[in-house]
């Protein structure tokens, strides 16, 4: 059993042991053949988690003002996962629907179901029908991405207050320059570096060359020299460390770190993060005139048509498609009259001229 499942995070949520076994076995499926991330196995857990809570309720085996992380799940059988039907699928999506889920948490809920009931009907022949086969929540509406402007990210840069000033400043470039995701920059390794290329390892274990700027490689050779000086290093390969312990930056500790840089630059309440700054990376790049297809592969996205949607953020090239039609500059054409109705303006203005006096014949 991988370190990951046996357990996780204190803090975060309950060890993997508190569900059904048939959903352990599914999260080690998850693991080791289909290679998912832990962030993805994680999800998986957390989804199928709740479900199963639901149905608990729905089968009358839990006292209604029992909270739900003290339902017990793990006398939950085989059988009892097969008597599981379509009805039930749509009564727990409409449950997630009350309970302030929005489309794309449902649609994730969904996904999961449809893996683990794939899995349980397909894979391990466990179950003789699917009851989420052929359910579909349609596509959720996409959002445009929230980013930092050039003028605001400049402004991060310039406002960073930090007690490890090289280290944070080297973080935000990064994300500003290369695009990458939180789990892959706390991921970097020393040894990912060759000449101007960083290797990414992103989504499913892929790994990507990302090629590094002027900015990226001052700021990481301010950085690096720091780092040698530190007193201690537990994570010696690690590229971003504490400076207190020497271990490896965590997630959450770069989360802190971009929040505080936020807040210094006048950002904050924004609901800006992390990943937004990689949003504000393939923005500006695509602002610049980057290709889509280059721009895929520097964001390690599978398909293009996930990268498509910075297409609909270039504001200024939308302004200058519009100032490109050659009628741009057409004035306003008055409308032009009909007969009658220039007559009938003719007779009101005639009708409006004084009477001119009239003159006594003096023959």
């Amino acid at each position: 059993m991988s370190s990951y499942i046996d357990s996780v995070n204190p803090g975060h949520h309950a060890p993997y042991l508190d569900i059904p076994d048939d959903v352990i076995e599914y999260l080690h499926y998850l693991d080791f053949v289909k290679l998912r991330s832990p962030r993805t196995v994680n999800g998986y857990y957390l989804d199928l988690r709740g479900f199963f809570r639901f149905m608990m309720v729905s089968w009358n085996r839990v006292e209604a003002q029992v909270p739900p992380k003290e339902i017990d799940l793990t006398h939950i059988t085989s059988k009892d996962i097969a008597s599981i039907t379509k009805r039930d699928i749509f009564a727990y999506l409409d449950h997630a629907r009350n309970t302030d889920n929005g489309p794309k948490a449902r649609a994730r809920k969904l996904s999961a179901l449809k893996g683990f009931f794939g899995y349980m009907c397909n894979q391990v022949n466990k179950i003789a029908q699917n009851p989420t086969e052929n359910i579909n929540l349609g596509s959720p509406k996409k959002t445009l991405p929230k980013y930092l402007t050039e003028t605001e990210s400049l402004s991060l840069l310039n406002n960073i207050q930090s007690d490890f000033y090289e280290r944070d400043f080297c973080i935000i470039t990064l994300f500003l320059n290369c695009g990458m995701r939180l789990a892959e920059l706390i991921g970097i390794d020393l040894g990912d570096f060759r000449d101007d290329t960083i290797r990414i390892t992103g989504k499913g274990g892929k790994e990507r060359l990302v090629y590094l700027n002027e900015a990226c490689k001052q700021s990481l050779d301010r950085y690096c020299k720091v780092r040698a000086s530190l007193p201690s290093l537990v994570d010696k390969d690690a590229l971003f460390v504490s400076k207190r312990t020497g271990k490896r930056l965590t997630a959450r500790r770069v989360e802190q770190i971009v929040a505080r840089c936020l807040q210094s630059a006048g950002l904050s309440g924004r609901g800006f993060s992390p990943h937004k700054l990689r949003h504000t990376a393939a923005t500006l790049m695509y602002q610049g005139g980057v290709d889509m297809l280059a721009l895929k592969e520097i964001l390690g996205h599978e398909n293009v048509s996930t990268t498509q949607i910075y297409t609909h953020i270039n504001q200024q090239q939308l302004r200058d498609a519009v100032q490109a039609s050659p009628l741009a500059r057409q004035k306003f054409i008055e409308p032009k009259k009909s007969e009658k109705e220039s007559d009938k303006e003719d007779g009101e203005a005639a009708a409006k001229q004084p009477d001119k006096p009239r003159h006594r014949d003096t023959e």
